[in-house]
């Protein structure tokens, strides 16, 4: 008991007396117009208990050593990107961008189609002959959007279509979390984007929020002593206590050798990085990683994501569904990739697909692990919390359920349902239920 008490005092410390150049605090999201969008409601959000901590209790511990084994596979894939002498960027994705923009109208988000002489600038800029010029090691130095062109410029499929128009702009690619190694390809032509690859999402970001790393940087930064921030929307405020950076929930911080404090990167006017300590300023905030895989912690952080509103690709500082799936199980040592059909792949899958819908809730409740399993759709992914009175009870962040008309409920934020949320509304389509179209439990 001693020990667990010790252990539990050590993850949740505060370092708030400890000089430091940068002090990590407890904050709020700026709103946006994100959170303007509907928020429909289903009766799963009043009928199933919506506390995490209801379902927790059905979780099966990891064993110390498979945890271990996931979470130093998660770090080898994190700073993978300073490994690189080259993109690895598979044929099939690299260079979507260029044919999403040139196949088909683009338009911006009032329904005005953007020209062709304003997206063939774009593809100039991006400057794709050069790919592997430069071959830099670099990181970032706050969160940051990663962008399919080099470009700030939004654009949607034609808004006035179902599902599409905002907040669906397809140039918002990623988001990034401060901390995130990076292998840069290239510059723009304009000199202010850099082509990157990151561990788990690559495309254009603001040469601005990121800099330059040497070989000695990266023995200091790597030092195989990390922690992961553990609570949502915290502030990171320079020793003049002006904020530099939202930092979300999954943001990894080596942890520095005195134990005290946590390092991250500062860009110096070379554009160089040179490292600077956090202190943490409250408790709960941040924890050594891999957190133990316990009903506490993992209660404790789905309920950080509920509520959130659903931000496509991490815009609005918000999350999509599979950000949060990737931020939750980051915190445990397990390493996910971008986006949904990837994710399906990172763990042992267990294919439900063609299952009648009793049979296959069965096979849910029988083969996912609460906590640790993921189902997938094509396009959708959620994090399997357990069962309620029979039934699969699933956290997802939702854009919307599919109704018979060809519209949506749009539910638009991170949300705790069955597998079958809006089952009492006769508009629902039938086949679109989530329960009808999931292909695939991933386990880990």
């Amino acid at each position: 008991m001693y020990k667990k008490i010790a252990l539990a005092t050590l993850l949740f410390f505060s370092f708030s007396s400890l000089h430091a150049d940068y002090t990590l605090k407890e904050g709020k999201r700026i709103k946006s117009k994100i959170d303007r969008m509907p928020k429909g409601k289903v009766a799963d959000m009043k009928k199933i208990p919506q506390d995490p901590a209801f379902y927790a209790k059905q979780i099966k511990p990891f064993s110390k050593s498979k945890q271990k084994k996931l979470d130093k596979e998660f770090n080898k894939k994190y700073f993978k990107p300073w490994s690189l002498t080259k993109l690895d960027i598979p044929k099939k994705d690299f260079g979507w961008e260029i044919r999403f923009v040139t196949k088909k109208p683009i338009y911006k988000a009032k329904g005005k189609v953007i020209p062709s002489y304003v997206y063939n600038k774009w593809i100039r800029n991006a400057q794709m002959n050069k790919v592997d010029s430069k071959k830099y090691k670099a990181i970032t130095i706050r969160r940051t959007n990663v962008k399919a062109l080099p470009t700030s410029t939004a654009f949607y499929r034609d808004p006035r279509r179902v599902g599409e128009g905002f907040p669906f702009d397809y140039n918002q690619n990623s988001a990034l979390h401060i901390n995130v190694p990076l292998y840069i390809s290239h510059y723009s032509k304009d000199k202010r984007w850099a082509f990157v690859r990151a561990s788990y999402a690559f495309g254009w970001i603001k040469i601005t929020d990121l800099a330059l790393v040497n070989n000695d940087f990266i023995k200091k930064f790597k030092n195989g002593n990390y922690a992961m921030t553990i609570k949502d929307n915290l502030r990171l405020y320079n020793d003049k206590n002006k904020p530099t950076s939202i930092v979300k929930l999954g943001a990894l911080f080596p942890i520095s050798k005195d134990e005290q404090s946590y390092l991250m990167a500062k860009r110096n006017f070379k554009g160089q990085a040179r490292i600077h300590k956090v202190k943490v300023e409250g408790p709960k905030l941040i924890a050594k990683k891999p957190l133990p895989f316990t009903a506490e912690n993992v209660a404790m952080l789905a309920k950080e994501f509920y509520g959130e509103p659903y931000g496509w690709g991490g815009s609005y500082e918000c999350r999509d569904c599979s950000a949060t799936t990737r931020d939750f199980l980051g915190a445990f040592g397990i390493f996910l990739r971008r986006n949904s059909s990837k994710q399906a792949k990172d763990g042992k899958s267990v294919y439900i697909k063609g299952l009648k819908k009793r049979a296959k809730k069965k096979k849910i409740i029988k083969e996912a692990e609460p906590f640790r399993s993921l189902l997938h759709v094509p396009g959708h992914i959620v994090l399997y919390l357990g069962e309620y009175k029979g039934e699969p009870v699933i956290m997802h962040t939702y854009w919307g359920i599919r109704k018979n008309d060809g519209t949506k409920l749009i539910t638009g934020r991170t949300i705790i349902t069955t597998t079958e949320p809006g089952k009492e509304r006769r508009e629902i389509r039938e086949g679109s239920k989530l329960i009808n179209t999931l292909k695939t439990i991933v386990n880990f």
